[in-house]
């Protein structure tokens, strides 16, 4: 016998009848990510403004920080730590909306797994702050962090694989009490996500745990620097798809609704999520396409399989001008391109998303130079990596991510966003977007005469190439400074939507699929057939190189710390 469907009590709010909302124990497990991701996006964000001013030469950093302290800052708690807690946060968010309140089990494992996270994101916070991991966000091997270190990074990732759990058991259970149903899109691509960093982060779990942990510990002696750096580029290039999804979700499912249209295809959308999932995992050996130990077939192979990823990009782009133009013709568009005259430009809901829709344009670019054998060999562990880096995530995402607070912060909390908070929104996202246009740029074109990442100010003994780089390098800053601001804008809305703004009812916008779509194909539910396919890509694409690595592989690195 078939379990009762869930109350309708559990979905809906007493205040307002009829207005789907998110169950307000979920918003407290919501709201909690939510803190620690704003608290690591202010420090992480004024570590990476302290970077900046001392790549100009123009600063020099008080003792007892280093530059590469300050580096590690910044790239853990941006690109891991307010990333993880924000996406964790608005998935539970988004399957809350979509599929019901979670269970009183499913909620306890989110808490259990948000403080797995956090207590390890505080033990790897004090190791970098003491100086005793300026590894940088990569880790690697043979620089040498605190074992304490690579623990906190192994609990915030055993702890997101519990969050994200909880994510999955609610939409399989939606599927039990719905069956012969396609499920809801939203609560779909979150487990599409859920997937990916799954199988993604197995990768980096294995370096962390059985060679990391134990080297810094002294358990072993050696390690083998060329494995543990191809481990993290298994994880570290599907991470980019892990923060690149949620902003997908948030323009296929929510940006349709907010300017009044549907979305597209909802097949084109599943399509697209379950084509990341396949291809956005064997790919890391891109990242390593100038690494002596491994050969160049299994780097082709990878080549190949980076260039398929384009292809939901593509869809995706397709997907959202298909729906913006049919919205504007809907509203009595004329000509080419007179629907784009009817969008909501001074909404920061959808203005924040479309900035990032754009910037991904020649990010995704920069992207394909990356991945190709010979340019790669022309900006290979050049700045304008980092470039390419800030436009796809610091720009794509963090603005997607910036409108889509705009309207979930208020759901949450029982606030609304108010016409003066909406023009400040503007203005950050202004602000933003120049912003990382002038420091992204400068870190292109000073990538290309050969600047080098990852390293600080230097006269390089008066060469003269260095010289030119001067004035890129002050750019730089002044983008830097922009986007500090823009941060600081960002918050400053956000506390007002979760304390100050008048009371009220802010919606969780959902879009509907257009009337005249196809029917979704089921086998695009299918999960158990696409992690088959996913296992084989992934084999295919490692096993010889990691064999290989394993069979040719000198003794190993004991471990060095240079700082």
């Amino acid at each position: 016998m078939r379990k009762q469907k869930q109350k309708p009590t559990e979905k809906f709010t007493a205040k307002t009848p009829g207005v789907l909302k998110v169950n307000e124990k979920d918003a407290r497990l919501v709201m909690a990510h939510m803190y620690v991701a704003f608290l690591a996006l202010f420090l992480g964000g004024a570590a990476g403004l302290l970077q900046v001013l001392v790549r100009s030469g123009l600063f020099e950093l008080p003792a007892p920080f280093g530059y590469y302290q300050i580096l590690t800052i910044h790239g853990v708690l941006l690109a891991l730590i307010f990333t993880t807690f924000f996406i964790m946060g608005f998935q539970a968010a988004s399957v809350s909306r979509t599929s019901g309140a979670l269970s009183t089990k499913q909620r306890i494992i989110g808490w259990i797994g948000f403080w797995m996270m956090t207590i390890g994101t505080i033990m790897a916070s004090i190791m970098i702050l003491t100086n005793q991991a300026s590894v940088l966000y990569t880790f690697y091997a043979p620089l040498q962090a605190h074992w304490i270190f690579y623990l906190g990074l192994a609990l915030v990732v055993v702890g997101s694989w519990i969050d994200s759990l909880g994510h999955c058991l609610r939409w399989e259970q939606w599927r039990k009490e719905h069956p012969h149903q396609t499920s809801p899109l939203m609560s779909y691509m979150a487990v599409c996500n859920s997937l990916l960093w799954f199988v993604a982060t197995l990768g980096v779990a294995i370096e962390v745990v059985f060679f990391l942990l134990p080297w810094s510990l002294g358990f072993i002696e050696r390690v083998n620097v060329l494995l543990t750096r191809t481990l993290f580029w298994y994880f570290g290039h599907a991470l980019v798809y892990f923060w690149l999804l949620p902003a997908y979700m948030i323009w296929y499912c929510v940006i349709p609704k907010i300017i009044g249209g549907k979305i597209f295809s909802d097949g084109l959308a599943r399509l697209s999520f379950i084509m990341f999932v396949l291809f956005s995992i064997p790919v890391g050996l891109h990242h390593q396409l100038t690494e002596p130990g491994i050969d160049s077939f299994s780097k082709y192979i990878q080549v190949v399989l980076t260039m398929m990823v384009v292809i939901p990009s593509l869809i995706t782009a397709f997907s959202m001008l298909a729906t913006f133009e049919m919205r504007g013709r809907e509203l009595g568009a004329k000509g080419l391109f007179g629907w784009l005259r009817k969008l909501p430009w001074k909404d920061a809901r959808f203005f924040a998303p479309f900035v990032g829709m754009l910037a991904f344009v020649p990010g995704g670019a920069g992207g394909i130079i990356n991945a190709s054998f010979q340019m790669n060999q022309v900006v290979h562990n050049t700045i304008w990596v980092t470039g390419h880096f800030h436009l796809t995530l610091a720009t794509t995402v963090i603005l997607t991510l910036f409108g889509a607070s705009y309207w979930l912060i208020p759901h949450l909390t029982g606030r609304t966003f108010t016409s003066s908070l909406n023009v400040l929104g503007i203005i950050q996202t202004v602000c933003w977007a120049i912003g990382m246009a002038i420091m992204s740029f400068g870190m292109h074109f000073e990538g290309l005469t050969g600047a080098p990442r990852r390293s600080t100010f230097s006269d390089y003994g008066g060469a003269e190439i260095a010289k030119t780089w001067a004035s890129y390098q002050l750019a730089e800053a002044v983008g830097g400074t922009l986007l500090f601001i823009g941060i600081v804008l960002f918050l400053y809305i956000s506390v007002k939507l979760i304390w100050f703004a008048p009371k009220g009812e802010q919606d969780f916008p959902i879009a509907e699929v257009a009337p005249q779509a196809e029917r979704t194909p089921p086998i695009l539910e299918n999960f158990k057939v696409w992690i088959v396919v996913l296992t084989a890509l992934i084999l295919i694409a490692y096993t010889f190189p990691i064999y290989s690595i394993i069979e040719n592989s000198p003794l190993g690195s004991k471990g060095f710390k240079l700082w």
